[in-house]
């Protein structure tokens, strides 16, 4: 099944485990960041500001036979290249890099790669994952020196087969590789002290390497609903009634397991689960938001088709599926009460969140389902996700991309949870 593959500026390596072999080229040395001082305050000056290296151009080249993968960097760095099956995926591993590349870049299918992806996968880590059409070996990998860039990396795949593949390398093989860091979450990372105000949590869906649906445009599902998370953390916070949270507050992957984390650390009171929606058959006629609650059995085949491509998102990042602490647990009667309790509360929320929303933006026809979303596996937080509006209609897209239209709809969740508090209050009284 091949080796992962360890490359830096000045070297090559092949594919088949041979030695490496330093290049003829004069690299220049590779200063991936550099400090630079602010001294706008005190403590701007004594903080270090790291600046990312630059990629600025990414290719596929070449055939069935042999294809070509280059990304030019303005700096060079240390890449790791491997391979990982179900689905065949190769995956680049660089440090925190900025990407500076045109729309649509990656989404177009060249030889043996289908299409790829980039992004930030976690603080100081930057990933590019390759979809292959078919089990591949990585045949060389390289970074040279190149007129027109600092450093051009580039990765030649060739086709082997699945018996040969097996696995695929299964990640990178460096002992020297740091741990990857734990998820980027929001400014305040700690459980509140006090519990007086109910906790809310937000959950921009995908970000970084993931970009979740994708508009004609070249709008991305993961920039929307980070928009409209920013807003509503903006207008639950007015008032000081909440304390609210997001899962991620820049464009930076989160895994599944690491959002289910996050809420179970703050003990959320309610998580709110953004993305929006795309659907290839009828894209001219299907739009408007529609609200999802967690159940076993989807409410459709529409819904259970949603829940299997937002569950793949890890796969997606070039991760394992998520596993959680309930698989495998024995479920005693205290556990199934205790789900069926805040199952009810989350049908609670979602029907004042539908009441409040019609008031304002569109709804689909269906607008409140239900399938097994992995991000809604919580025992003890009532939980939606909503998916806004659809990516592959024309009006929805230029609405989710509408700074006013984004308003709207915060404006309008942010009047539901209102609703669901002040309900839960009084009944408490």
């Amino acid at each position: 099944m091949g080796l992962a593959v360890l490359v830096g500026p000045g070297w090559a390596q092949a594919g088949d485990g041979s030695a490496d072999q330093p290049l003829a080229q004069n690299v220049p040395p590779p200063p991936a960041t550099t400090v630079v001082e602010k001294r706008t305050s005190k403590d701007a000056q004594k903080a270090e500001k790291k600046v990312s290296v630059g990629a600025t151009h990414a290719e596929l080249s070449g055939s069935e036979a042999s294809t070509t993968f280059v990304l030019d960097l303005s700096a060079g760095v240390q890449a790791e290249v491997f391979t990982l099956a179900d689905p065949y995926r190769v995956v680049i591993d660089l440090p925190d890099v900025v990407f500076l590349l045109p729309k649509g870049t990656g989404q177009h299918a060249k030889g043996l790669v289908s299409a790829f992806r980039y992004g930030l996968l976690a603080e100081g880590k930057a990933r590019i994952v390759m979809d292959t059409t078919k089990p591949v070996l990585i045949a060389k990998a390289a970074m040279t020196a190149e007129k027109n860039a600092a450093v051009r990396l580039s990765v030649e795949l060739t086709p082997t087969t699945p018996a040969a593949f097996g696995g695929g390398t299964g990640g990178p093989r460096s002992a020297q590789t740091p741990p990857l860091k734990p998820e980027i979450y929001d400014e305040r990372a700690e459980k509140p002290k006090d519990r007086v105000k109910p906790v809310i949590l937000i959950d921009p869906g995908h970000g970084g390497i993931d970009p979740g649906a994708m508009g004609a445009d070249g709008l991305s599902e993961k920039t929307v609903v980070l928009a409209v998370g920013r807003r509503l953390k903006d207008r639950l916070s007015q008032g000081g009634r909440y304390d609210v949270f997001m899962t991620r507050s820049r464009d930076v992957f989160i895994s599944l397991d690491g959002r289910l984390r996050r809420s179970r650390t703050l003990a959320a009171d309610l998580f709110i689960s953004l993305h929006a929606d795309s659907i290839a058959q009828n894209a001219d006629t299907v739009r408007g938001a529609t609200v999802y609650t967690l159940s076993e059995r989807a409410s459709d085949e529409e819904a259970r088709l949603m829940a299997e491509k937002e569950n793949n998102s890890d796969a997606i990042a070039g991760l394992a599926t998520a596993k959680f602490e309930e698989q495998g647990q024995v479920r005693s009667i205290l556990i199934d009460l205790l789900k069926r309790e805040t199952a009810n509360f989350s049908a609670d929320f979602s029907n004042t969140l539908v009441k409040k929303m019609t008031k304002t933006v569109s709804l689909s026809r269906d607008p409140q389902r239900s399938a097994a979303f992995k991000v809604l596996r919580q025992a003890d937080t009532p939980s939606v996700l909503i998916e806004l509006g659809y990516m592959s209609h024309a009006e929805d897209e230029k609405l989710l991309n509408s700074p006013a239209w984004q308003d709207r709809v915060a404006t309008s969740i942010a009047a539901a949870v209102d609703g669901y508090f002040g309900k839960r209050t009084a009944g408490a009284r």
